[in-house]
């Protein structure tokens, strides 16, 4: 067994080979150790080993500062500076296979100074699967986010065209009607009764037209014989006259009163859903007077409102994907309908009406939506995927670049500047030319020069 470092004056600490445990902090009393470069350390907890979840690999980079000492990495040197803090014991715990370095005679307990381990056949691997993709120079495009609302083409609000009482109403919000549907009844007692007299006036004047007209045709056969006067006949003949103008005066007031009766009854002008009631049973109504509210439901379309600035550079075939609350993970294809060049002054924006190109999508006037439009910028540039750029805390953005020597893969860092984003690529404006192979995954912590493998190129 060999002593490696002491607890205190006097106090030896021995080292074994042990089986891999991992990382561990802890308090105490303070060690000083100098583990050699390519063991691993093992830290006995009084009792049992540590638990697989705070293993620290490898060259994952320098310890955490801030305790009663610091790690340094495993490529600093042929010995690990370590300092530990540990209650002084002597259980000198072991296990079972010589693999790993074991720093007995210390009860370990959280909270210190980092411990590093690993054995250095099982040490991380030094060519990292990496997935990369190549910049390209193509067409660049502005991604503009806008919000709307989900709006129907037909919207109305209902009222009665006579005045009266509310006798019943036949639907409730939400309820879907088809068009002349009845909607509510007012008391139509007296026009019914209206409606009658007109009717008994018609029929008595139908009556009174069919006497004149045999009263006529008797004088007729009674002027050939010179029974009756040539100026009687002519007044009969007037008379028949008379009684057709009176009967369809009749006939035009009984349609009239019929009419009217049909207007104590509200109908449905078009086929959707009731979106309010505001009215009830008993209530006395006039004209103009809004009794519900009516929507159609087919057709919906989504009106967004579009900055001012961006009027001259939206023809109305731009590519437009729509998202709405009710499928928040699906990107909707929808066209451009209608742009309307009316500026809202106390916004700055305009109307821009959008379909969705799939009609049975589940959605109701009044929902919020987002879309992104896609303005063409008549420009060119070098992009690359999002996902290759990596944003430091001093502002910096970078990117990995693939590089062959000979037959090793390496990788480099490289600083770029980055413009406009859109369809998940970036525009670079200066850093990387078309054509580079950069690292998209697997890029969060490598270093420069670290050897590579492609696991796969996009």
């Amino acid at each position: 067994m060999t002593q490696v470092a002491g607890i205190g004056p006097g106090a030896p600490l021995a080292a074994n080979r042990q089986p891999l445990a991992g990382r561990k902090t802890l308090i105490g009393w303070q060690v000083n150790l100098g583990i050699p470069k390519g063991a691993a350390a093992y830290c006995p907890v009084f009792g049992g080993t540590l638990p697989p979840e705070q293993i620290l690999q490898p060259g994952a980079g320098p310890a955490t500062t801030g305790y009663a000492g610091t790690t340094a990495p495993f490529s600093s040197g042929p010995t690990i500076p370590m300092t530990l803090r540990g209650n002084r014991q002597t259980a000198d715990r072991q296990a079972a296979d010589g693999s790993v370095l074991v720093l007995a005679a210390a009860r370990c307990t959280m909270l210190g100074a980092v411990l590093w381990s690993a054995v250095g056949a099982a040490a991380a691997p030094t060519a990292p699967p990496v997935v990369i993709a190549s910049t390209e120079r193509r067409a660049v495009f502005e991604e503009v986010p806008i919000s709307g609302t989900v709006s129907s083409p037909r919207v109305t609000q209902l009222s009665p065209e006579v005045a009266g009482l509310v006798q019943e109403v036949l639907v409730d919000a939400g309820d879907r009607v088809e068009a002349g549907a009845p909607l509510v009844r007012l008391d139509g007692t007296l026009a019914g009764l209206a409606l009658e007299a007109a009717e008994a006036a018609t029929a008595q004047a139908s009556e009174e037209l069919a006497d004149a007209r045999r009263r006529l045709a008797d004088a007729e056969r009674l002027v050939k014989s010179r029974g009756i006067a040539e100026t009687e006949l002519k007044t009969r003949r007037s008379e028949v006259r008379a009684d057709a103008a009176t009967l369809r005066l009749r006939q035009a007031e009984q349609r009239r009163e019929a009419e009217r009766l049909r207007r104590y009854e509200l109908e449905a002008p078009f086929a959707g859903v009731i979106s309010r009631k505001l009215t009830e049973a008993g209530e006395w109504v006039a004209p103009g007077d809004e009794v519900l509210e009516l929507m159609s439901d087919t057709g919906l379309r989504i009106d967004f409102r579009v900055p001012q600035g961006l009027f001259p550079r939206i023809r109305g075939d731009e590519g437009i994907e729509i998202r709405l609350d009710a499928l928040p993970d699906r990107r909707l294809a929808a066209r451009i309908g209608e742009i309307v060049p009316i500026s809202d002054p106390s916004a700055r924006t305009f109307l821009v009406r959008v379909y969705p190109q799939d009609e049975n999508l589940p959605m109701t006037p009044g929902m919020s939506a987002s879309a992104t439009l896609r303005l063409g910028t008549g420009e060119q540039g070098v992009v690359v995927a999002r996902d290759a750029l990596l944003r430091h805390p001093d502002g910096r953005i970078t990117v990995w670049v693939v590089q062959d020597q000979g037959s090793d893969i390496t990788v480099s860092e490289r600083q770029v500047q980055t413009g406009l984003s859109f369809d998940g690529r970036v525009v670079i404006h200066s850093g990387l030319e078309p054509d580079v192979r950069v690292v998209v995954e697997g890029n969060e912590a490598l270093q420069q020069g670290q050897r590579v493998s492609v696991r796969e190129a996009r």
